[in-house]
Parts: structure tokens; sequence; C-alpha cells
């Protein structure tokens, strides 16, 4: 080890929601934390948070830059179904000023935080961790550097550098690849924009198997869209979008484009210092793509896993992470993968799923599982009916009622 590479309790790769949490957590708790961020890089993200999120991890007002009270599902052949949010909303955040004001929380709670670009680590006969890297500096150069500490938490987002490295089938994570183009919204509400309702587009020519969207920023919105299928131009069908919905005359302020998993990885860690966290573990819901508040527990835990790891020197505590997520939010991963894989097949299935979510019960258990990131146990007779309902949806038994 270099007499100049700084050594730390922790070193965290990678400053979005899941990274910088995880250093707030150990910052806390009075570790000697690294947070080494690319810096420019802006995930493509609706940027949808719920009330859960924003009270688990302390929020401020100010990033919320609008206030979802519904979302509109629209089908193959532009059958529109409302979906209000009853006493309740989603939180809307733009990513450039979230994931920077949670880098400067966790700068505040203690951690330091760097600008580079990870390269890779290298284990130390000593059991320490060395990370190497490239400084990136004011002008714009970057130079060769290196960081050591007794832990490694890698959340450098899907097809994760650290992930890669040290963990076996790491590289074979499926993902969908999306796309947005941050725009100035509307000046005026109107049928094909509200600045209070999130649409989402279940159409084929969209996306051939997830979904397109437009979800208001206040004074800008994200149209975006997501598609495993090699070969689909994403920015095609954003522009098909942008014309379909009379957005093409509005501005266009930057675009971003990245893969977004769509499965946990099996193993997190490595059993020996490093765990890995948020998109780089693949903890974002199927079906929805939704991320933010996935991102950040996975950080809070892997944080907490890492400072027990710190505590007794056993590397089997880093194993909790993982297991304290995937006890929680296992079964719905299993159901939006499902739901997934059988509704956004084909068109004729997505317009059964939209006519689907015509249904009151659907939009309440939904809603109130989404607000609350867990299923909802207070009704289970509407459980019943809705599995009854999805599967006459499926098998063709419902008819669908022309518009």
């Amino acid at each position: 080890m270099s007499a100049q590479t700084s050594f730390y309790d922790a070193i965290v790769v990678g400053g979005g929601p899941s990274g910088a949490t995880a250093a707030s957590s150990l910052a806390r708790s009075g570790y000697s934390v690294a947070l080494l961020d690319k810096a420019g890089r802006i995930k493509p993200c609706g940027g949808a948070i719920p009330p859960r999120a924003i009270r688990d991890f302390d929020i401020p007002d100010h990033l919320i830059v609008a206030r979802i009270k519904s979302a509109r599902m629209i089908s193959p052949s532009n059958r529109t179904v409302d979906m209000p949010i009853e006493g309740g909303f989603v939180g809307m955040v733009d990513r450039e000023h979230f994931d920077e004001w949670l880098r400067l929380r966790a700068e505040r709670d203690g951690a330091a935080l760097l600008r580079g670009e990870f390269q890779h680590l290298a284990y130390e006969a000593d059991g320490t961790v060395t990370v190497h890297y490239k400084q990136q500096h004011p002008d714009g150069s970057k130079t060769p550097a290196t960081l050591a500490a007794r832990s490694v938490i890698g959340a450098d987002g899907a097809r994760s550098k650290v992930a890669r490295q040290v963990l076996p089938g790491a590289e074979r994570m499926p993902c969908v690849f999306a796309y947005h183009e941050i725009i100035q919204s509307p000046d005026v509400a109107n049928d094909n924009f509200d600045p209070e309702r999130c649409d989402v587009y279940y159409q084929g020519q969209l996306s051939p198997d997830f979904y397109a969207w437009v979800f208001p920023h206040g004074s800008c919105s994200s149209i975006g869209v997501g598609s495993a299928q090699k070969g689909f131009s994403l920015r095609g069908a954003v522009e098909t979008l942008r014309y379909a919905n009379g957005t093409h005359t509005c501005a266009m302020i930057r675009h971003e484009g990245a893969p977004i998993p769509l499965k946990p990885l099996k193993r997190w860690d490595d059993g020996r210092a490093v765990l890995v966290a948020g998109d780089a573990a693949g903890v974002v819901a199927p079906a929805s793509g939704e991320g933010i508040y996935y991102a950040m527990l996975g950080g809070q835990l892997a944080g907490e896993s890492v400072a027990a790891f710190l505590k007794t020197g056993e590397p089997a505590q880093l194993k909790s992470a993982r297991k304290r997520f995937m006890s929680d939010h296992r079964i719905v991963f299993m159901i939006l993968g499902i739901m997934q894989y059988f509704w956004y097949c084909n068109d004729r299935r997505r317009e059964r799923f939209v006519s689907m979510c015509e249904d009151k019960d659907v939009q309440r258990l939904t809603w109130d599982s989404y607000m609350n990131k867990e299923l909802s146990r207070n009704n289970p007779l509407a459980h019943m009916r809705i599995m009854l309902k999805d599967t006459a949806h499926l098998l063709g038994f419902v008819r669908e009622v022309p518009r």
C-alpha cells in the first residue's frame, strides 16, 4: 500500500441514492467513509418516490418538484384508464438535484466526498481492500489514485464494475434499457398532459416488452421508454410519443440513457469484505421499473450490514443486507415479475391489462401497496377477487368493451 493511499473503514463506490444512503448510514454510526462518485452522470429515471421513502429517509419538501394525484394507463387501442390516488400523492424528484443533495447530506454526515471513476479493486494480504480509480479534477483532467479500506460497498449501478469483479454471474444480470428526455413542461394542462398525473403507455409501438411514460416534474417533465429488445429504437419511440401527445414543440433540456436491472442478484457479498447495493444488486422492481425507494433501502441495509462487519470482523454479517431485503420484498418482486412476463408480451394482453386496471379493487390495493411498500393485508377478499379477475383476463374470459 502506497504511503499516499488514504485509509477508511469503508469505501462506497457510486453516489446515487443507494450509495449516498449507505455512506450517510455508516458516517452517522461513527465510521470513516469515502464516497467515490463519478461526476456528471445522471440516471434516466421517472423520478417517482412513494410517501414511505419521503418519510423513512427524511426527504425535504423542496426536493419534491411535483405531487402526483393520479396515473393514466393508455392501452394499444388508446383506451385510457385513470387511477386516482385517494388521500395521498406520489412525490416526484429530479435526479440531477436529488442525487446531489443526497451526496452532500452524506458529506455533512461525515463522509469524504471524492470525485472519480472506479477502475478495479484488490484484496491485500492483511485483509484490507485497495480501490483503484481515476480522480477527476476541476479542470477536467484525470489522474490515477488509490484508496484503502476494511470494506467496500459497490453502489455503482447496473452492470456494476464492482459486482462484475467480485460476484460470479453478475455480468449476466437481465436489464431493460431506458432512455428519457427531460423537456420543458407544457404551459397549459390539456387532455394529453396534466401536471398532477403520470401517463403510462402500454403500446407495442412504443415498447415491445415494457412501457413508455410521461412523468411531470413541475417546470419540466420526463418522457421516456424502456425495452430489453436489442435493436429497438428507444429514441425513435420517445420521438413518436412526443409527436403523438403534442410535446414535440417543448424544448428538450437534456437526455440520458442507461440499463436498468430487473432481477436481484442471488448473492450480494463476496464473503470477505465487499457488498453491493441498489442497482448493482438488481433491486429495481419488475413491471414498474421503480428503483429509488428500493435503492435507498438497500443502501441503508448495506450500511448497517457493513457496520456489523466492521464491529465484529465477521464476513457473515454482510449477508444480512440481502436476507433482510428479500424477507420484506421477495413476494412483491415475484408478483411484479410474473405480471411483466404475462402482461407485457403482446398488445392483446396489454389491452386486457389496462382494462383490468379499471377495477376499483385493483386500483385501491395497487396504490396501498405502492405507497406503503408492502402488500396490503387489510382486505383479503379483495385480493381473492383480484386473483380471479386477473385469471379471467389472462385466459380471455373477459370481453373488452370498445371505447
